[in-house]
């Protein structure tokens, strides 16, 4: 009897520890790291960089983006959004964490570890506002609420067609910019310009992760603008964001900022790419082919990824 009841705990103790894994979800934390080494290659173009500092903005960023998966798993799976999708639409890019849906979390565990995740990155947004920059509050208190209302009512962003913007700020000025105040003890001008393409960038691979979900998303009432323009438009709108961070990174030495900053259009090509795959699958009439846009997911998310180092190596060099 011990013995089955200790293989019950280990077994459940295993199944816990990879819906956690699932919410934490290593390769979507790239987009808030890439932020982050954007806002520190700026600050370090400034001066000398405090990594202990940098070291607990990364964690307390980590944190946050784990509560907001966890919590967005109950709104999502209150809302009949996560049960909709079908198996042939489920990517590794989208389609939520499903840690409730494939049974690695009972919808009360998936809530006490957004409650954990949520107090410790408060915890550590407490430490870095008292004890290096209170400036940093403000930032802290504008991310932690896009990060839980972008599913939670009364807002619910993303099932009002706002939580793509949410994602471009969050990703991209907020979390940048927040990283460089840490370091700097200001919120920078250059800074900020240089993170708008990033955001644009980062708000492309929200959208083309929402094309597999748009029916079921669309049977949920999640109206994301993906769902609100239709796959067709929402391609063209694709297309549009990447040539608009594009531009606005051609045009950054007009305001003053380093020609070198040039370097981060080097992610263009694939997400160019990726915007054709989007409009062939958007097109195309099998609902099985959904699964033609997994490679532009990923090419997407490079490109995103690209774009911060160049833009990184254009302030440093610059």
């Amino acid at each position: 009897m011990s013995s089955l009841v200790d293989s019950d705990s280990s077994a459940r103790l295993a199944r816990i520890a990879e819906g956690v894994f699932r919410i934490a979800d290593p390769k979507i934390t790239l987009a808030s790291v890439a932020s982050m080494v954007v806002g520190a290659a700026f600050a370090a173009a400034a001066g000398p960089i405090a990594w202990g500092w940098l070291a607990l903005t990364v964690l307390g960023v980590f944190f946050v983006e784990a509560a907001k998966n966890a919590s967005g798993e109950l709104f999502d799976w209150d809302s009949g959004t996560d049960q909709a999708v079908a198996p042939h639409e489920r990517t590794p890019f989208s389609g939520g964490k499903r840690v409730i849906v494939d049974g690695l979390l009972t919808r009360s565990e998936t809530a006490l570890v957004a409650a954990v995740f949520y107090l410790l990155a408060t915890v550590v947004g407490l430490w870095i506002v008292v004890a290096r920059e209170p400036m940093v509050l403000g930032l802290a208190l504008v991310g932690v609420a896009l990060a839980y209302f972008y599913h939670a009512p009364p807002l619910a962003l993303a099932y009002r067609g706002l939580g793509e913007l949410a994602v471009a700020v969050s990703y991209g000025p907020l979390i940048a910019s927040g990283t460089y105040l840490v370091q700097r003890g200001a919120v920078d001008g250059p800074v900020l310009a240089a993170s708008i393409p990033l955001g644009l960038a980062i708000m492309a691979f929200l959208w083309i992760n929402e094309l597999p979900d748009s029916r079921a998303d669309a049977l949920a009432g999640k109206r994301t603008l993906v769902v609100r323009l239709g796959p067709k438009l929402a391609a063209e709108a694709f297309f549009s964001l990447w040539v608009a961070a594009a531009a606005v990174i051609a045009v950054l030495p007009a305001f003053g900022l380093p020609a070198t900053l040039w370097l981060g259009l080097v992610g263009l090509p694939l997400g160019l790419r990726a915007a054709s795959r989007f409009r062939a699958t958007a097109s195309h009439t099998d609902p099985k082919a959904m699964q033609d846009i997994i490679p532009a997911q990923a090419w997407t998310l490079i490109a995103f990824l690209l774009m911060a180092v160049g833009l990184s190596l254009g302030a440093l060099i610059g």
